[in-house]
């Protein structure tokens, strides 16, 4: 049982990698590989080298290249598994666009014959689809490319160092290239930039979960009539907590509930309801478990 249980983890962990490597070779692929720009991280040192190479060498090997090494390294010194799944995931990333060449699927800028091409929308676009797919990797291995290969391995080798500037060096010294191999325009700059902060943004709101909402904690002498009255109207579960008021020296009750965004007005027009209550709520970014109740 055991066995067929570590077996199901081991597919789960390898179609994750294989999606994510999908998700974020479909959006080099399609607008950013043929747009004059560059991604962050050790990923971004492989396409400006590919561009000095005048595609002589192809993106998908000079990609490989760069971070298959990292990955071995970490594969053989702090994780094999992370490593192997790492190894993965940038394989497919790697020659999902070989792939889409083979089908004849043309870039973004090629699809528009240059007419209405805007390659701040190939920047927007390479940024939401490949943030998607690093957040799914994230999530799931706690990592996402050869950056982080490279940061864990200078904190295996330096434990006392911190490594936290890595991941902005990289990114940093990208951007900077960027200027001069692409003709010393501000653009392509402007470009990298921006493509970072929107896949930060996505890694963000990716890793904070999609099921998320907003806990109440309600100070009530009226626990039961108040509770009964969130779950039939919101259907929401409600938890009761005795509590002291120490400024009144008077016993009360904490309420706390989980509610969804669109509940909050509501939520409020029934507290308003109940005299002496006290309520503070905030932002809660992931929900599990039994969050509905179904009255």
């Amino acid at each position: 049982m055991k066995k067929r249980s570590s077996l199901n983890v081991l597919l789960l962990d390898l179609l994750c990698a294989v999606a994510a490597g999908l998700v974020v070779g479909t959006a080099y692929h399609f607008f950013q590989n043929s747009n004059g720009f560059a991604p962050g991280g050790v990923g971004g040192l492989a396409t400006i080298t590919h561009h000095l190479l005048a595609d002589r060498v192809s993106w998908s090997v000079l990609m490989v290249a760069f971070n298959l090494p990292i990955f071995i390294l970490v594969s053989a010194i702090i994780d094999r598994k992370l490593g192997l799944m790492l190894s993965v995931y940038m394989m497919v990333q790697s020659f999902t666009p070989q792939l889409y060449h083979l089908l004849g699927a043309r870039p973004y800028s090629l699809a528009n014959n240059g007419t209405d091409f805007n390659v701040v929308f190939a920047c927007i676009a390479t940024g939401v689809i490949s943030g998607f797919g690093f957040s799914m990797m994230l999530k799931r291995f706690g990592a996402s490319g050869g950056t982080y290969g490279i940061s864990a391995l200078i904190r295996h080798a330096h434990p006392e160092l911190n490594i936290a500037y890595v991941s902005f060096i990289m990114d940093a010294s990208v951007v900077c290239i960027a200027f001069f191999v692409y003709g010393m325009r501000i653009t392509p700059v402007i470009c990298t930039l921006l493509n970072l902060f929107i896949a930060n943004v996505i890694v963000d709101h990716g890793l904070s979960g999609i099921k998320n909402g907003y806990k109440f904690e309600i100070i009530t002498a009226y626990p039961k009539e108040l509770s009964n009255e969130l779950m039939t109207r919101l259907k929401r579960g409600v938890t009761e907590i005795r509590a002291h008021g120490v400024y009144s020296d008077t016993d009360k009750f904490m309420l706390v509930c989980i509610i969804h965004k669109r509940q909050i007005g509501e939520m409020m027009r029934i507290i308003k309801q109940y005299p002496d209550t006290f309520a503070s709520f905030g932002k809660v970014n992931e929900v599990f478990g039994n969050f509905k109740r179904d009255v």
